[in-house]
């Protein structure tokens, strides 16, 4: 088959040169781009008056086929024109015959390419804000469900402080409020256009940027025709982005694989959300959880795959540039996967709520309570933190816990604590005291919930 570009070559390639070569199997996913792309440059041909009326009506309804049939799965692409341009002007040759040559006036595949790349992004970043808005939501319906649900607060993995299960899932909020902010503010930087760049210095046709960039719904052009056909800052940024985005999901799917353990027993999983052994029946193993933590790592070598090729890439387009699209959508694909899959399992779990707040009756996760108790006593906090310290060691020897300790006892080491003493060590006195702002009190979580309503209804 005759390339479109082989006029300056005189020997025929080989296959297999052409397969490495090729980008189509993984490119033809911006098909839908690049015939909106070139809809908007024709048009912009027609209105500048470059192309005659009657080439661009030829070539505008050839497109317009093609795009039927793309949507009827009606297109075979071909290794032979190795990209979805090539293979789109193809079709365009077959539908219309040598007029749709003219289709290629005024532009090259760099801005070509780039263009689809920033159309493909604009969509699918609408798309991930709109998962990450429902994952909050959620996640704000299963922290209304438990404001009451006391558990253990870890540090170090260690019990720490006896929180409401709650105020653990709107952290979660908070970081995913953070994830919808940066993929919010990365549109502007999406929301450029280098259709007209050329291949990189611009063309000698009185061509008009802003026409077709406002057609295609852009709301910049690039500046510069150079930094235009070979920025590929707008990737990187979606890639680091869902890197982000993937810390924070299997940070949550590493808790939920812990909390459904017999050690824990915090949660359930459903059936839907969980697997079985081949060997062993007794298993329901937590899988879809272990592949979004898994996942990350795909999604992290993604974005260090694409800042590796640009690190030493000169001006402008490199045959490397090609390596800047498999990553894109292997990482869109996972974290609009991995959004669903987890929304759908935190929407489902069964929260095992008595054995939460069991888990904070015997630790030793209420000892602030007590140092806090004899400070506001008049104890200076060290001295108090040293009293409890030495409390908590004696239990750990005799298996006794702070609040089975007699007030006897406690009125040897100080004359200060009284019989209230035990109503402060429960469990749910300490988180419902803790009011200050952002903290574990209850009526703290209520206000956090209401003011997440609001935000959730007003995006």
């Amino acid at each position: 088959m005759k390339k479109l570009w082989g006029g300056r070559f005189e020997e025929k390639s080989e296959e297999w040169i052409d397969a490495f070569g090729a980008s189509i199997p993984f490119d033809q996913k911006l098909a839908p781009q690049d015939i909106q792309g070139s809809l908007a440059h024709v048009q912009m041909l027609d209105q500048t008056g470059i192309l005659p009326h009657e080439d661009a009506l030829k070539i505008i309804a050839g497109l317009k086929k093609i795009e039927q049939k793309l949507q009827n799965g009606m297109l075979e692409f071909s290794i032979q024109n190795e990209d979805i341009h090539l293979n789109i002007e193809t079709f365009l040759h077959q539908e219309i015959g040598a007029v749709a040559g003219k289709l290629h006036t005024a532009r090259s595949r760099n801005d070509q390419v780039a263009t689809d790349m920033h159309l493909y992004l604009k969509d699918t970043v609408q798309e991930v804000l709109h998962k990450i808005h429902h994952f909050r939501e959620v996640l704000v319906e299963k922290a209304e469900e438990n404001i009451y649900t006391i558990m253990p607060g870890y540090t170090h993995l260690q019990h720490a402080q006896p929180i409401s299960f709650a105020h653990h899932l709107l952290a979660y909020y908070g970081m995913l409020s953070r994830d919808m902010e940066r993929f919010e503010e990365s549109l502007s930087r999406i929301d450029i256009c280098p259709l007209g760049c050329a291949a990189l210095a611009g063309t000698t046709f009185p061509i008009d940027r802003q026409y077709s960039a406002d057609i295609l719904g852009f709301s910049a052009i690039y500046q510069n025709s150079l930094d235009g056909v070979s920025d590929r800052d707008f990737i990187l940024e979606f890639l680091s982005n869902a890197s982000i985005l993937m810390v924070h999901l299997s940070r949550l799917c590493e808790e939920l694989i812990l909390w459904c353990s017999h050690e824990f027993q915090f949660v359930e999983l459903t059936d839907t959300f969980s697997t079985g052994s081949s060997i062993m029946p007794q298993k329901k193993n937590p899988d879809m959880a272990e592949l979004i933590r898994g996942k990350s790592g795909r999604v992290f070598g993604n974005l260090f795959s694409l800042l590796t090729v640009l690190k030493g890439l000169p001006l402008a387009y490199n045959k490397d540039l090609q390596e800047d699209k498999e990553g894109m959508f292997d990482t869109a694909k996972t974290i609009i996967t991995s959004l669903d899959v987890l929304s759908g399992m935190i929407q489902s779990m069964r929260v095992q709520k008595d054995n939460m707040s069991q888990a904070t009756e015997k630790d030793f996760s209420n000892a602030t309570e007590l140092a806090d108790y004899l400070a506001k006593k008049g104890v200076p906090f060290r001295k108090a933190h040293e009293i409890v310290g030495k409390l908590v060691l004696e239990g750990t020897k005799t298996g006794t816990y702070l609040q089975d300790v007699p007030l006897t006892h406690y009125q040897e080491i100080s004359p200060l604590i009284e019989a209230d003493i035990y109503n402060v060590l429960s469990s749910h006195t300490a988180v419902e005291k803790r009011n200050s702002v952002g903290g574990t009190g209850f009526e703290q979580i209520k206000k956090s919930i209401t003011t997440a309503k609001k935000h959730l209804a007003a995006n």
